[in-house]
């Protein structure tokens, strides 16, 4: 869905920049609806696109194929633009760092909120300090895309191979295992996959961009729930000189037709919020909201910081990061640390769920 969406309509609009040369995807139904909606060729397998000439490759295949793939595209030569996660266990992305750096090619990982111009703004105007920074909050309720997609052009696979389904999450057990040290039950397998590595990523992410912002680092887990049948994802992490806490929690809820998202940054005497749209619901921009106090007047400031669309955004900072050489805004070692933190809540909540 996000190849049909966003990524193959946005690559094609920044014509200027990319020449889409082939899409490639195991499901019949999926191959036919591209070459008929967007006029590209067709493959059934990566190593067909791989003997394509090439200079790149997006990769938005199911979690589990992410790992081979973008080691197969690097062995070719090719610089990367891999979807979140990464790879669900850090040992994989250290795999993918060492391939990168033999390649000398760029790596980089779908986490558009870094390139939200809200998200940049919100960077510039912290109002507080690492010092003053005392709480964290992120909150997500979100039904699965469903309402926010009906009016796009996409199709949804219903010919897959049952030997390319059961493949997939072979390797998916097998990468989880290397993931999260010792065995997860079904929930927590399922939450995992889920709830925190498909969903609260993105958050875990923005949010280690503002504490870098902040000069601060990792903190302790103190605490993980999956819960709502691995529909939710809950953690806690204590962070740096034991001041701050820093509270995280996603949650599907199917049947309703509302997407809310919110990162909170509390400081001693200010609060800054990013409140995100569906990233479904292009050009619709963020808020950023800023409270700050006069003596006993309260002043809210909000920041308009445009409209453009995070997305496309993201494929020009790859553009610019493979032609221009700018820094990669998303390289595997932020997709590592995310994964850290992630594995971490997973182990976290097997442990004291027993």
């Amino acid at each position: 869905m996000i190849a049909q969406v966003e990524h193959i309509p946005n690559l094609l609009r920044l014509r200027g920049k990319f020449d889409v040369k082939a899409v490639c995807d195991p499901s019949a139904v999926s191959r036919q609806f591209v070459q008929e909606t967007f006029a590209v060729p067709v493959f059934e397998r990566p190593d067909q696109v791989l003997e394509t000439p090439l200079d790149a490759v997006l990769i938005a295949s199911p979690d589990p194929l992410h790992h081979e793939q973008v080691l197969a595209a690097l062995d070719h030569g090719l610089h990367v633009f891999c979807e979140k996660p990464l790879c669900y266990a850090p040992s994989d992305i250290d795999q993918i760092i060492a391939a990168r750096d033999r390649a000398k090619r760029v790596v980089q990982v779908g986490y558009m909120k870094r390139f939200d111009p809200h998200y940049e703004a919100a960077l510039k105007l912290m109002p507080g300090t690492a010092d003053t920074l005392r709480y964290i909050s992120v909150e997500v309720n979100d039904p699965d895309a469903w309402p926010f997609v009906r009016h796009h052009l996409f199709r949804r696979e219903a010919d897959m191979a049952q030997s390319v389904i059961d493949d997939g999450r072979r390797k998916q057990q097998e990468q989880v295992a290397r993931a999260v040290s010792g065995s997860l039950d079904d929930l927590a397998f399922r939450g995992f996959c889920s709830a925190y590595c498909s969903s609260l990523i993105h958050d875990v992410n923005a949010v280690h961009g503002l504490l870098n912002k902040l000069g601060i680092g990792d903190g302790e887990i103190v605490g993980a729930q999956i819960f709502a049948n691995a529909d939710g994802g809950l953690g806690t992490v204590r962070l740096p000189g034991g001041k701050a806490m820093w509270n995280m929690v996603h949650l599907a809820v199917p049947a309703l037709a509302d997407y809310r998202e919110t990162i909170s940054l509390y400081f001693d005497d200010a609060i800054m919020r990013l409140v995100f749209p569906s990233p479904y619901l292009n050009h619709q921009p963020t808020r950023l909201v800023i409270e700050k106090s006069d003596g006993h007047v309260l002043n809210v400031t909000e920041t308009n910081a445009g409209y453009e669309e995070a997305y496309i955004r993201e494929l020009e900072g790859f553009w610019d990061a493979v032609v221009t050489g700018s820094p990669v805004r998303n390289p595997p070692e932020e997709a590592r640390r995310d994964q850290v933190l992630l594995c971490g809540l997973a182990a976290f909540f097997a442990q004291h769920n027993r």
